[in-house]
């Protein structure tokens, strides 16, 4: 008989919660191995239930698990969530960061986690973090940024780089070569990247105005969106949704059923915001009362898709996401993580 991920959740709730409500923590809560307690801590966490999964994962974390870490940090940074602590978000990936720097992108499946935490120490840097005492240093943080995008492949913070660099903040301004990234990034499946660009694309800003290919972009986004981008891409869709007529949508629609299954990318199943299964999803309209509703993908063959935005031509330079090589020497110039606790 097939267990329902319902039925898996009620009984993970069953077991934890006595411990949680008495006041449990990492330091009182035993489990069989840290491997169980990761286990029943990551269970937790997919389903949104942080309370269950922060005791599991913390005594997970004691025993030098590092996927533990890594969620850990990841509870820890979540704005939306009620166990927000950024101090502690960011000494675990600097740990992270610091700890496995050598992580062999090849072979070694941690890789692409610390990847994830530089990109995630990157945006502290960059703000600054005046709690433990982390100043505000953008040029740091490019180097961060840079580290993760070549080293470790990571798409979020090739996308952070692309938006700076169309505006020229901490590294040299190059609105063709941002655009190229962003095209990238958007054709791999990126929603971060496609709502941005839809963003760009409607206000030709940086670029020739071009609705229906905004409208069609950001429609795939939502799509494709991780819980925790949701909110910023739907308001870029709500925007643009809004400020479209039929005609527009219309040409839209048909761009959409080529580009959902090219461009297209399944978000992670789970919910940030730490409730569970609640869905409370406000109804968004426009100004005129118009409820705001998705463009919907037809059910037939898709087809050959046109690219995004226009990319440089072939043969023509153009800079990539190369800094130098892909070998850790990025991590020779200046590129070293700063202890939170020895500054």
């Amino acid at each position: 008989m097939r267990i329902s991920k319902s039925h898996l959740r009620a009984a993970l709730i069953a077991a934890l919660l006595p411990l949680l409500n008495a006041g449990a923590s990492a330091q009182t809560v035993t489990f069989a191995t840290p491997r169980d307690a990761l286990k029943q801590g990551m269970s937790a966490y997919q389903g949104g239930y942080y309370e269950i999964a922060i005791p599991a994962l913390e005594y997970a974390a004691t025993k030098k698990e590092f996927m533990a870490e890594y969620y850990l940090a990841r509870i820890y940074s979540d704005n939306s969530g009620a166990h927000t602590d950024h101090a502690k978000a960011y000494k675990l990936f600097y740990r992270i960061a610091n700890e496995y720097a050598d992580a062999d992108p090849e072979d070694d499946p941690r890789a692409p986690y610390v990847g994830k935490s530089l990109t995630a120490l990157a945006g502290y840097t960059r703000r600054g973090l005046r709690e433990i005492g982390v100043k505000s240093d953008p040029q740091q943080a490019v180097l961060y940024l840079q580290n993760a995008s070549t080293t470790f492949a990571d798409e979020d913070a090739q996308f952070e780089l692309a938006k700076l660099k169309l505006a020229g903040d901490g590294i040299d301004e190059d609105a063709a070569t941002a655009r190229h990234w962003l095209a990238d990034l958007s054709e791999r499946g990126h929603a971060g990247a496609q709502a941005f660009l839809a963003d760009l694309l409607w206000r030709g800003k940086y670029m020739k105005p071009d609705q229906p290919t905004a409208l069609a972009l950001i429609a795939v986004a939502v799509e494709n969106a991780p819980v925790y981008d949701r909110l910023w891409i739907e308001d870029i869709y709500q925007n643009i949704y809004c400020g479209s007529g039929e005609g527009i949508r219309k040409q839209a629609t048909g761009i959409v059923a080529a580009w959902g299954n090219r461009f297209g990318r399944k978000p992670e199943a789970r919910e940030a915001s730490g409730i569970g299964l609640l869905a409370a999803e406000p109804q968004r309209s426009c100004r005129n009362g118009e409820v705001v509703t998705p463009i919907m993908q037809k059910s037939e063959e898709p087809g050959l898709a046109t690219p995004v935005v226009r990319t440089p031509p072939v043969g023509a330079p153009a800079e990539r996401f190369i800094y130098g090589t892909t070998t850790p020497t990025l991590r020779d110039v200046g590129t070293e993580v700063r202890d939170p606790d020895n500054r």
